[in-house]
């Protein structure tokens, strides 16, 4: 069976950190066939697994639309976005990864959009588990690029602007009927003394807390220096934490 798991959330609440500790875990589970998609235009997937990668998707169709104007009116450009996203993917011992790249050229997103969606539809069979690193915000589910994820996870911090945007998404994806399997709420980088608050929140408004994941000096400190997270010790207390969230929903 193909698991799709995906995070979304405010920008700057965690969700790429959440997605990188989850590829660990999943990996130490002695896990296979794993695909990470970095659907962020901000891509910092393969800074915090310290995977450099030399293309992206949003490359390929940037590149196509400078050549628009000498290509033929029945030219395919989705069949041709498709033929070239094997030359983007870069293929690991431990796991693949997929960076869909920022928006370059005015007119680029329809394009990625349309490649994501094909990846969704197409190649996800092809692994057991697919991570999925959204864009930060609600546009993603406006454009409805969820669609089939297993598992979204909703990252917050200790923030209203991070409450609230973890229950639009909510309200939202209930509002255009994408039927997510489970939609979970995460808090992250969260102190004791907000742990109180967030539960009351999450319980007054529907929303499914899994978890609390602390902040780490550690994941701060690979960060800095551009360390892999997945190098962490299993000691770490954000390490261990998403491990148990990700125990208690898809393990």
């Amino acid at each position: 069976m193909n698991y799709v798991i995906g995070s979304s959330g405010k920008g700057g609440t965690g969700k790429s950190s959440f997605m990188a500790l989850s590829l660990k875990v999943l990996l130490d589970q002695g896990k296979k066939h794993i695909l990470m998609v970095d659907a962020d235009p901000d891509s910092n997937i393969p800074d915090l697994l310290d995977t450099p990668v030399q293309k992206t998707v949003g490359d390929v169709c940037c590149d196509l639309m400078d050549r628009m104007s000498q290509l033929p009116p029945d030219f395919n450009k989705k069949s041709h976005i498709e033929s070239q996203l094997f030359e983007v993917l870069y293929e690991g011992d431990a796991f693949d990864l997929l960076v869909m790249g920022a928006l370059e050229r005015e007119g680029c997103f329809c394009y990625i959009n349309t490649a994501l969606t094909s990846i969704l539809d197409n190649y996800i069979g092809n692994y057991e588990y697919t991570l999925m690193d959204m864009p930060a915000g609600l546009e993603h589910i406006a454009r409805r690029t969820d669609r089939n994820v297993d598992h979204l996870y909703v990252i917050t911090d200790a923030s209203k602007m991070g409450l609230l945007t973890a229950l639009r998404i909510k309200e939202l994806s209930q509002k255009l009927k994408i039927e997510f399997r489970k939609v979970y709420l995460v808090a992250n980088r969260i102190t004791e003394s907000a742990q109180e608050y967030i539960q009351q929140y999450a319980e007054k408004n529907g929303l499914n807390l899994m978890g609390f994941i602390p902040t780490d000096p550690l994941v701060q400190e690979y960060n800095l220096v551009g360390r892999s997270l997945l190098e962490l010790p299993k000691d770490s207390s954000a390490y261990q934490a998403v491990s148990e969230i990700l125990t208690k929903t898809i393990l």
